[in-house]
């Protein structure tokens, strides 16, 4: 059922280590250019955005995590008071549940109960077109993710591993919906190829989710009998900052960096490269089982050292942040100029 799948990933995510192993998210390649001559004042620095359709206090998105199994319910109002309370982006999991199973429903409705005002993400799988208008509906949705997750699925037990028709799925859910629609990957990136192909099909944002957080086919290893694959595909996918830089060279929407973001600073860099906003799952996840204080917490300090960082690179707001010199350097910079991008560019801009 899919409510016990539910549970399950939240049990492995909060117990297990679902990280990557061999593979990094690259940002540790990524150098900004530290400022000696900053000439703002830190505390009049700007981290609000409007991108989204909503005035943001910082670009932080809790990206989806939960939904769809009664244990969910009091971690979704947990991030819901913290999302509507610091007006932050918060997306859910996977809503097929909650249509699929109507007596779960609450566990979504209470978003919405404890964030009136807040940016909520619903989100369906891209195969999912029938559910679309219900899935906005049940969120009262302010953008509808579409979640794409091929890997998960060819390590998941019962996964669906026919993807013919995607992106015809997904061109029907942008004309069917009447809010902004974001396509988003689950751990293992998105390439420049696949962007192109998403805005062309209508989708208005682009989260890339890449490799070097949470792997999802992890999560499903610790499910399955024979663990054989999920081992073996454990580390697969694109590196978020490769995925990012690839991104966003490519398109002309809005775009959200996540998969592995752990920290401002991490934030700072990936803005720096181009993106719109981040995203935090895990972190989120662990802090919304502590309650509302370590969740605020965790905003604070996000908050505060990509203040820091954007201090220390003399920027007073995140459009200044995206002009900041930096240096790519290592594994990332060689995936990337095999790839035909230009790298010194970011150098001195």
């Amino acid at each position: 059922m899919i409510s016990d799948r539910k549970l399950e990933h939240l049990l492995i995510c909060k117990n297990y280590d679902v990280n990557y192993k061999n593979k990094s998210t690259g940002f540790e390649d990524i150098e900004l250019i530290h400022k000696a001559l900053p000439e703002v004042h830190k505390e009049d620095i700007d981290l609000s955005t409007d991108v989204f359709g909503k005035k943001l206090d910082s670009p932080l998105f809790i990206t989806a995590i939960t939904g769809g199994h009664p244990a969910a319910k009091d971690i979704n109002k947990e991030l819901a008071t913290v999302a509507e309370n610091r007006k932050i982006g918060l997306g859910l999991g996977s809503q097929r549940a909650a249509i699929v199973h109507p007596e779960l429903r609450d566990t979504y409705d209470v978003v919405r109960e404890n964030a009136p005002n807040a940016l909520i993400l619903g989100n369906i799988g891209a195969p999912q077109s029938d559910l679309a208008l219900d899935a906005v509906e049940v969120l009262d949705s302010d953008i509808l993710a579409i979640h794409l997750n091929p890997l998960q699925e060819s390590i998941q037990p019962e996964g669906d591993v026919d993807a013919r028709g995607y992106i015809d799925s997904i061109k029907e859910i942008c004309e069917t919906v009447d809010v902004p629609v974001m396509a988003k990957e689950t751990g293992t990136g998105i390439s420049c190829e696949d962007a192109v192909a998403l805005q062309k099909a209508g989708v208005n944002f682009i989260d890339v989710e890449g490799a070097g957080g949470t792997s999802w086919a992890a999560v499903e290893t610790y499910r399955a009998e024979d663990r054989y694959m999920g081992e073996l595909f454990w580390d697969w996918g694109i590196p978020t900052a490769v995925s990012t830089v690839e991104v966003v060279n490519s398109v002309d929407i809005p775009v959200v960096s996540s998969g592995g973001i752990r920290s401002g600073l991490d934030a700072a860099k990936a803005i720096a490269l181009g993106a719109d906003a981040v995203g935090m799952a895990l972190p989120a996840l662990q802090s919304a089982y502590e309650g509302q204080d370590a969740l605020n917490q965790m905003v604070d300090r996000f908050n505060e050292s990509l203040r820091i960082a954007m201090f220390l690179l003399g920027v007073s707001n995140l459009e200044e942040l995206k002009q900041s010199n930096l240096i790519i350097k290592g594994e990332t910079k060689d995936w990337l100029e095999a790839r035909g991008f230009d790298i010194k560019a970011y150098a001195k801009r």
